[in-house]
């Protein structure tokens, strides 16, 4: 098995193999690579920045991700850093009720991305995982065997540093929308640009405006305003028309008119310390895996930031594909088992990308007409909590799952919720408590015997409520097997 790459660009030898080496130290990177040292699994980190990053485009953590921490024990760490909010407002009136999400989590976070990597980073360091900054991907090459990664680290004050070659039983390119990973592969990228020159920044406000986070469009472009709870809040604008390129910097003059065109003030924004511009296009590549190596996050899909879907689906991918590396690299599942990281995640990144795509669309209507029609139909919706609830779930990610075989429990490839579980001395009161320990949780009917002896992979517990359903849930939250009498 081959790869196409650039060729070697050291004669050094391989280094000492790792298991997994992931590259990137975004979002994605860091929850795969603290999931994986956790499991006792050899992992490596190579990250291209040299130190850490003041870019913080993403902020929104929504629930499911705020679950999926939560069975990692840093959900509260993170809570702490940001506002959390129960209701998003669309289109004029509109509303989005989160309040009523069946998690513990009925809301969404609004913290900057390098909090959320903050909490993902100490996490992975603890647990063991090694991080290399400033080490650049040139190319890899895979085998039967392993993956071997051409890494140019830059030294003190020089142009370029050394150069050497990392190897591993498998790669992960983690490394964002550019991926170094994915054009080492070849892998095509197909799709097209959505919006051009989003300026992004954060900045004070003199006066707070009503009801954030606050959106409005209209005939000159679009602006948003959200709250980090710090004094700073985070804007979001584009101007119809504009096509400046992304390094073209942002003027606050130029953000403060488009605000007060949108909103009919500029709520006397001032003193941003950090600005930027962006295209945002809508890409996926048609495969996750190409033999020992995969693609998460941003480097396997792209799209709008409407709704704040994009960290919360790269930081499922890894979920979702940690876990199943561990498995085989224990030799506890066949390496078909991984085949189902593709199945599960690609069907998903495409359904990100309708969500996403649909909610930019609407946003960017240039007609009076067509914009008062949407958002007549936002203020409607919001009136009916069936059609409000189907949306909250989607965009939380809390409706979302997984394909089950045919005649499955209907149970079966759902998110499982957070069970309360049976009370004993020094055990786990619920679910997620209990998937803290990394494994599949066999969760028992209350009264239905004394469990049996734990294997190494699987905690059993025994639900605190009266239904009979037996579950076997899967390290990342997902029923795997369900049964309603045993």
């Amino acid at each position: 098995m081959s790869s196409p790459l650039s060729p070697r660009t050291a004669s050094t030898p391989p280094s000492a193999p790792a298991d997994v080496i992931v590259v990137g130290a975004g979002p994605t990177g860091l929850l795969l690579a603290g999931d994986l040292a956790a499991a006792g699994v050899r992992v490596t980190v190579v990250e291209k920045r040299a130190r850490e990053s003041n870019l913080t485009r993403a902020f929104a953590v929504h629930a499911r991700t705020l679950e999926a921490f939560d069975a990692r024990g840093i959900a509260e760490p993170l809570l702490a850093t940001g506002p959390f909010l129960d209701t998003l407002r669309i289109f004029g009136r509109g509303r989005i009720d989160l309040s009523r999400l069946p998690s513990r989590f009925p809301g969404v976070l609004m913290t900057p991305q390098y909090e959320t990597e903050r909490v993902l980073e100490e996490r992975a360091l603890k647990a063991g995982a090694v991080l290399r900054r400033g080490a650049e991907v040139l190319g890899l090459r895979q085998d039967a065997d392993g993956v071997e990664v051409d890494v140019r680290t830059e030294g003190d004050g020089a142009e370029s540093g050394a150069s050497e070659t990392l190897r591993a039983a498998y790669v992960v390119g983690a490394d964002g929308v550019r991926s170094a990973v994915r054009k080492a592969l070849g892998m095509p990228f197909p799709g097209r640009s959505v919006l051009r020159s989003v300026m992004l920044a954060d900045v004070r406000l003199e006066t707070k405006p009503d009801g954030l986070p606050v959106f409005n469009s209209g005939r000159d472009g679009f602006a948003f305003l959200v709250s980090f709870g710090d004094g700073y809040y985070r804007a979001i604008a584009w101007r119809r028309g504009c096509e400046l390129p992304s390094s073209a910097p942002v003027e606050l003059d130029e953000l403060k008119a488009l605000t007060r065109a949108v909103f009919g003030t500029d709520f006397g924004m001032h003193d941003a310390r950090w600005t930027s511009r962006f295209h945002s296009d809508e890409r996926q590549v048609p495969r996750y895996r190409e033999g020992r190596v995969f693609l998460a996050g941003d480097a396997a899909h792209v799209h709008s930031p409407a709704g704040g879907l994009g960290m919360n689906a790269g930081l499922q991918d890894a979920a979702n594909l940690g876990w199943k590396l561990a498995a085989v690299l224990k030799g506890t599942a066949p390496d078909s088992l991984l085949d189902s990281y593709h199945d599960e995640r690609h069907p998903v990144g495409k359904l990100v990308l309708r969500l996403s795509g649909t909610l930019v669309r609407s946003v960017l209507l240039a007609s009076p007409v067509a914009r008062g029609l949407r958002d007549a139909v936002a203020l409607a919706a919001a009136a009916v909590p069936f059609a409000t609830d189907r949306g909250a779930l989607m965009i939380s990610g809390i409706g979302i799952g997984y394909p089950a075989p045919p005649g499955s429990h209907p149970l079966t490839g759902h998110r499982a919720p957070d069970l309360p579980l049976a009370e004993h001395p020094g055990e786990p009161s619920r679910l997620y408590e209990a998937l803290r320990a990394g494994t599949y949780v066999r969760v028992l009917p209350r009264g239905g015997g004394a469990p049996p002896h734990d294997k190494a992979d699987v905690t059993t517990v025994t639900r605190a409520d009266a239904r009979p359903t037996t579950l076997l849930v899967r390290p990342d939250g997902y029923v795997a097997e369900a049964a309603d009498h045993g």
